[in-house]
Order: structure tokens, then C-alpha cells, then sequence
């Protein structure tokens, strides 16, 4: 007797041993819905957010949510993977309609809203990596990646610097991130604008070399 064909990945199994049923359009728009209004929830919430609310936001019952996400972790972790995807899905995007410099400050507030998302769903993130329930991703490394690839296009556009590290730019976003729970939006942008000012090219005055500002160093 010959084996049936093994089911494809996130299909699910005929019991007859026949041909495993592709997922459903409406099955797939439902979790694409659930996850976008997980998201926003998320990004809004000071605690935790109840998976009922997510539900009923989306406008669907409790059941329908568990159908796609059987546990809060396999939510979280589709949200996060969703949200990274897309924050870095967006730089080709903001670089093809904008200035490198204009396209970076476009992008790091896309990353921004990303940190948000994050920091709504800290603790079970957390818990989920230490425990394996969570898969660990290369955040870090896909966003310095993304830096990378628009310092490069502002370097050869002569509006970025050149000589700047894009993981340097990363731990300066770290930093302004982990701080930015108290600042207002108002704040963190102007943050996010400074960061941008020292990623340009640095204009150099003539005779700085000869003399300082008020002559005291003139040679």
C-alpha cells in the first residue's frame, strides 16, 4: 500500500486520506483581521488586553479567535512577526517615493509604531522566548539591515553620512525607545528628528581650520 501524500504546511489533514482543503479566503481574511486588530489593541493598551475585547473588536465570538490562535502566545507571536515583516517591508517602500533622508525619517516613524505594538505585549514576549513558546527572531538584525540599506542609498545621494555604522544608529533608537513610555509623541519625534540631523553630512566652515569662531585661535 502505498503512503498518502504528506499535507502541506497550515492545511488541514482530510481525514478520508485524500487531498488536504487549501485554507479558505474568508478563513484567511478572518486571521489577517484578527491580527490587525490585535495590533492596534496592543499598541493602545497600558496592560494587558484581554483576548475577548480582540475578538469582539474584530467582530467575531471568542471561539473563532481560538480557531486561528489557540493560545494568547500564538497570537503575540503572529502580531510581532506581522509587525516586523511589515516595518521592514516598508523601507523599499518609502524609499522609492522619497529622499533617502526624507524616506528615514518617514521610516523610523513606521518604527516607532512597531516599538509601540511591542511594548504591549512585553510580558508574554518575554515569557514566550524563555520558555521556547515564542520563536526567537532576528529583530535586531533586520532592522540594522534595513539602516543599512538606506544610509547606503543616502551616502551615494550625498545626503546621509557615510562614515556611520548602521548599528550604531540602532542602539541610538534603542536608547531613545526604552526611555520613550514617558515622553509624549511630540517628544519622541523631535528625538527621531535628531537622530536624522546627525545622519547628515557634516558641513564644515571655511578657515575652521585656520580659526576659531571669535579669531582667539587664528594662526
Amino acid at each position: 500500500m502505498t503512503s498518502p501524500e504528506p499535507t502541506p504546511t497550515g492545511a488541514p489533514a482530510d481525514p478520508s486520506g485524500g487531498a488536504a482543503r487549501p485554507v479558505r479566503a474568508d478563513a484567511r481574511r478572518n486571521r489577517e483581521k484578527l491580527i490587525a486588530v490585535a495590533s492596534a489593541a496592543f499598541a493602545a493598551a497600558d496592560g494587558a488586553v484581554a483576548l475577548e475585547s480582540i475578538a469582539r473588536e474584530a467582530g467575531f465570538g471568542i471561539g473563532t479567535l481560538y480557531r486561528h490562535f489557540p493560545t494568547r502566545e500564538a497570537l503575540v507571536e503572529a502580531v510581532y512577526a506581522a509587525e516586523l515583516d511589515d516595518v521592514t517591508a516598508s523601507a523599499p517602500v518609502v524609499l522609492a517615493e522619497f529622499p533617502p533622508e526624507v524616506a528615514l525619517r518617514a521610516w523610523l516613524d513606521r518604527y516607532a509604531a512597531f516599538v509601540a505594538t511591542k511594548r504591549g505585549m512585553l510580558d508574554t514576549l518575554h515569557a514566550g522566548w524563555a520558555s521556547g513558546k515564542i520563536a526567537t527572531l532576528t529583530t535586531r538584525e533586520r532592522i540594522t539591515a534595513v539602516i543599512g540599506t538606506i544610509l547606503a542609498e543616502g551616502a551615494r545621494a550625498g545626503s546621509l553620512r557615510a562614515d556611520v555604522e548602521p548599528d550604531d544608529v540602532t542602539m541610538m533608537l534603542l536608547g531613545i525607545f526604552s526611555t520613550a513610555t514617558g515622553n509624549t509623541p511630540e517628544q519622541t519625534g523631535r528625538l527621531l528628528d535628531l537622530v536624522v540631523d546627525a545622519l547628515r553630512p557634516r558641513e564644515r566652515e571655511e578657515g575652521a581650520a585656520e580659526s576659531g569662531r571669535d579669531g582667539r585661535f587664528r594662526r
